[in-house]
């Protein structure tokens, strides 16, 4: 009976200890030591009873990997194409397992570098060395749990969906019974959905699994293991939104310094335009992230953002953007309509940079000066000011620079370190091109202020006009200061955040923000 059983499952795939593949070395399965995620050598092996006549399931999402590959192979598949999200909603109403499917005939996976859990890493290492089998059984599409299973090169076998069966819940159940009996067997798992995979389980060991699991499995009297899942729980959450990046938010009170006939009346419209400019931003911020996950995770830096470490899973941000940008669009539209429609501009102008505009050189700087540009026009939308030609031309040459000063960084830093940015559209060698765009464009900034401060409207505006003079030879060397360092490989890839963290840069900050106070009210 046991092998007639046997006989009418799907066809096992067998791992080898060494399997050679031709083309594409991620697929070559002989363990790399040095490959993230491996198990640290010298794991304590099992006592042999142990692990007698019993194999070791492994589920992949939320366990094996801090992530999850549905919304992992969704967010590869649509950065290289726009069209994916509309074709995966038609998709779905194939099933979950032909959804996963087509997305892992879409998707670009990079075995080594997801965000493998070391504690079950540790825990397979130890059971192969008390010489038990094991298997990774996963709702995830068998072709890409195959790919992993063969990078990795510890398991015996891998079973997944395929196109037709979710091999998820009580499917799964069902199958490690008919292939390995029941009680043949412990299962990894993390989440409720395992709870039907634990009954049959000799025995029990949860990863990350949530309080609700565990009390039904206590319930069930199911005596479990618990392992952490290295989730990162709110501070994660809290970092992706990037805060720090809000300060740029700070450009709605532009037109209120350039108009300062507004008073106070003024201030809770523009703090709503701040808060909802931040919402919408960090909804970028997030699509931004899920859709490079795949060069953020070869970064030397962008590699522990919450989302390419796994503090985060592709999943929470699937659901964290939406939420962050309704939220932000009901911020502006109870203010009015006009700030709505900017900050729905700004958010559908991040999306196309994100998706498709941010590969195509120069393109992609026009692209991110228009939207700090945005941020002003928010702030004029706010309080029901028009917006003066001077400040629109002054706005779109400065943040022209700092967006050209943003790629020379990032050139300089990767020619440093002999890395290809494979998401943008400029080599190493057009570092002195950006180096003159940055200079050019933020010395035509100095121009235009000078001639604006030089208007006699403006000389009835402010207090003491004469002050802003100052402002000029100040952004003159500030954006020298920035294009030097940035391209010598010393700046960070965000010439904002590097302002902040930089003594000099910072002072010099603090004098431009002086000189208009004095201006203003001196």
């Amino acid at each position: 009976m046991r092998q007639k059983a046997l006989a009418n499952q799907p066809p096992l795939v067998h791992l080898p200890d060494r399997f050679e593949t031709q083309g594409d070395p991620a697929l070559d399965s002989t363990p790399d030591p040095t490959a993230p995620g491996r198990p640290a050598a010298g794991a304590a092996p099992l006592p042999p009873e142990a692990v007698a006549g019993r194999v070791l399931v492994v589920d992949l999402d939320g366990t094996l990997i801090r992530s999850d590959m549905l919304h992992e192979s969704f967010w590869s598949a649509a950065s290289s194409d726009w069209r994916v999200p509309g074709r995966a909603i038609v998709g779905l109403s194939r099933g979950r397992a032909a959804l996963k499917a087509d997305l892992a005939g879409r998707a670009h996976i990079i075995p080594a570098e997801l965000p493998y859990n070391p504690e079950v890493l540790a825990r397979i290492d130890a059971w192969r060395a008390a010489g038990g089998r094991t298997a990774l059984v996963t709702a995830t599409d068998a072709r890409l749990a195959s790919q992993i299973a063969t990078h990795l090169g510890i398991f015996d076998e891998v079973h997944g969906s395929d196109g037709s069966r979710n091999l998820k819940g009580e499917a799964k159940a069902a199958f490690l019974v008919d292939r390995f009996g029941r009680g043949g067997f412990v299962y990894i798992g993390d989440s409720s959905a395992d709870l039907a995979v634990w009954r049959e389980a000799a025995g029990a060991i949860t990863v990350g699994a949530s309080d609700k699991t565990r009390a039904a499995l206590k319930a069930q009297g199911i005596e479990a293991e618990h392992l952490d899942g290295g989730a990162g729980g709110m501070a994660a959450m809290f970092k992706a939104l990037r805060p720090h990046q809000w300060l740029k938010n700070l450009l709605v009170l532009v037109p209120v310094i350039a108009d300062p006939g507004h008073g106070a009346g003024a201030l809770l419209p523009i703090l709503a335009a701040l808060v909802a400019l931040s919402l919408c931003a960090s909804a970028g911020y997030v699509l931004n992230d899920l859709l490079d996950l795949a060069d953020d995770r070869s970064h030397p830096r962008k590699c522990k953002r919450p989302f390419a470490s796994g503090a985060l899973s592709a999943a929470t941000g699937t659901f964290m953007m939406p939420a962050l940008l309704l939220t932000g669009l009901a911020v502006a539209l109870s203010v009015s309509p006009a700030l709505f429609g900017v900050a729905a501009l700004y958010f559908v102008s991040t999306m196309a940079y994100s998706v498709k505009l941010k590969r195509h050189a120069i393109v992609d700087i026009c692209v991110l000066a228009f939207l700090f540009t945005l941020r002003i026009i928010a702030g004029g939308a706010a309080v029901g000011i028009g917006l003066s030609v001077w400040l629109l031309a002054f706005s779109m040459f400065t943040f022209f620079a700092l967006a050209a000063v943003k790629r020379l960084g990032e050139m300089s830093e990767a020619g440093a370190a002999g890395r290809e940015v494979s998401r943008r559209g400029y080599r190493v060698e057009d570092r002195p091109l950006l180096s003159q765009m940055a200079i050019a464009s933020g010395y035509l900034a100095v121009l235009v202020l000078a001639l604006y401060v030089d208007q006699p409207d403006v000389q009835e505006k402010y207090a003491t006009p004469w002050l802003l003079w100052g402002v000029c030879p100040m952004l003159i060397f500030w954006i020298s200061r920035m294009t030097l360092v940035a391209s010598r490989g010393e700046m960070d890839d965000d010439p904002l955040v590097w302002t902040l963290e930089n003594r000099t840069s910072r002072m010099t900050v603090l004098i431009i923000s002086a000189l208009i106070a004095g201006a203003l009210w001196v």
